[in-house]
């Protein structure tokens, strides 16, 4: 399976299929303030991925979506000098869906979640984008997972509770 983005580069990691979509879905959402299950039930429905791709997308977008909170008070912790909202809207939700990934569903290695925000941000990001994106990831890590080997357990309750 290969994928095409901007100036036809082809992806040939599967996963980063889904996790396109659900930042399309996630970027829509945030911009338009639409649905995000309709968002990307729809987009599912344009361009069909295989029923496990589809699932990992669907369980990005409603993890993000019910972490949303919590999510974006870790990332205004790690990121002080940028209100969440005038954060670019790509900027912003990739750092949702990679904190959530990390951080929150512990299904992919940290560093491969880092490394796939960081591919999404170079191919759909500002010039700056992979850097802020890899800058923040890296300290939200740095503290959440030396946090972690100190307590070493995975219950998170250094997580801003937020609102959930």
């Amino acid at each position: 399976m290969y994928i095409y983005c901007k100036a036809g580069e082809v992806l040939t990691n599967p996963r980063r299929k889904a996790r396109i979509v659900a930042l399309q879905a996630l970027y829509e959402a945030d911009s338009s303030r639409h649905r995000p299950k309709e968002v990307i039930a729809r987009l599912l429905e344009k361009k069909p991925l295989p029923e496990e791709l589809a699932t990992f997308a669907l369980s990005l977008v409603d993890g993000v979506v019910q972490n949303r909170k919590r999510i974006d008070e870790i990332i205004k912790q790690f990121a002080p000098a940028f209100p969440i909202d005038q954060i670019a809207v790509i900027d912003r939700n990739l750092l949702r869906l990679a904190i959530f990934e990390v951080l929150f569903d512990n299904k992919v290695p940290v560093k491969a979640a880092i490394n796939e925000a960081v591919e999404l941000a170079k191919t759909f990001g500002s010039s700056s984008s992979p850097k802020f994106v890899n800058g923040v990831l890296g300290a939200v890590v740095a503290h959440y997972l030396s946090q972690e080997s100190r307590n070493l357990g995975n219950t998170h309750d250094d997580i801003p509770a937020g609102e959930a």
